[in-house]
């Protein structure tokens, strides 16, 4: 039964992209913002046809020297969005990120919208909740999201289809949105010349990374595909963050085709082994998993974060 859903699941994102090639008020235009100091892409997802939009992936400025936060990269979305009378339907997460702070609940009440992730991110509430000993008062259940999408879930970007695929192996709650004939594809996949995400974090797994590659590379190949991050391969002088499917498939320096599962896991692993933790995953973690809230301020008026000693 669970083969059976999957392939369905995956049936219904090839019918949404095959819809949208042919026809192209389908197609989503799609207005990437870049945040080089986490190297993260956000990406407003606009239907031409209604003005309804959705946001991916976007960033809540932090300063960890000083603690502070800021929100001129999410100002840049809302400006967006008000000067174009976009209406917002979704604010979409990825998955739990561990580089940058979300600045989900700031835009949904500057612009509306409903904030969603994929299910499986209270396996990842669990792992985190014990890492941070976030107590009883921290619910693992995903409520503090609007919605919880499950693998092969449809939903619609105005009058654009889409669809929500189950994407793990960089983190078990990794969702990719198929919306028209636009793919996004959270850390999944980077751009062919730089390959992969990793797989060490907690409830990470190459092995399920790479069959989850796989199921994406079965999408139509002019599918485009818009990347949560960029870091410039060695020989690239710009950032970049859109590819296609059939640029994924033949040169991918990690996964392309032909390229076996157990020799992706052993270049995954003996990867990951040589990379330090991402400087901004101890509060990005403890600040997403939470749906980009904040905690609540204690006695003194002040909020605070936690910093697990020789934890991770």
């Amino acid at each position: 039964m669970q083969a059976s859903a999957t392939a369905a699941a995956l049936d219904r994102a090839i019918a949404v992209v095959d819809t949208a090639i042919k026809d192209v008020s389908r197609r989503p235009d799609v207005h990437s913002f870049f945040d080089e100091n986490t190297f993260t892409v956000s990406h407003i997802v606009v239907d031409p046809g209604t003005n309804t939009c959705v946001i991916v992936d976007s960033v809540l400025d932090y300063d960890a020297a000083s603690g502070r936060t800021g929100h001129a990269s999410a100002d840049r979305l809302i400006e967006f969005v008000r000067a174009r009378d976009l209406q917002v339907a979704w604010v979409l997460e990825t998955h739990v990120h561990a580089d940058h702070l979300s600045a989900a609940p700031l835009l949904r009440q500057a612009l509306g919208g409903r904030v969603a992730i994929g299910a499986r991110i209270t396996a990842v509430q669990d792992v985190f909740g014990k890492v941070f000993n976030a107590g009883a008062e921290f619910a693992r259940d995903g409520s503090q999201f609007d919605h919880l999408f499950a693998d092969g879930d449809a939903f619609h970007v105005g009058h654009l289809q889409a669809v929500a695929l189950h994407v793990p192996g960089h983190t078990p709650a990794c969702m990719a949105y198929v919306i028209g004939d636009a793919v996004f594809v959270g850390d999944t996949l980077f751009m062919p010349d730089y390959g992969t995400a990793r797989c060490d974090f907690p409830g990470g797994d190459a092995a399920t990374l790479y069959r989850s590659i796989r199921r994406l590379m079965a999408l139509p190949g002019s599918a485009r595909v818009f990347l949560c991050h960029d870091y410039k391969a060695p020989g690239r002088d710009r950032y970049v963050w859109e590819t296609t499917i059939a640029a994924e498939r033949e040169g991918n320096v990690h996964a392309r085709q032909g390229v076996s599962e157990q020799e992706f896991v052993a270049l995954r692993e003996q990867r990951d082994a040589t990379l330090g933790m991402p400087r901004l995953i101890l509060p990005s973690v403890q600040i997403n998993m939470r749906a980009g809230k904040l905690p609540e301020p204690e006695g003194n008026g002040v909020r605070y974060l936690k910093i697990p000693l020789n934890t991770l």
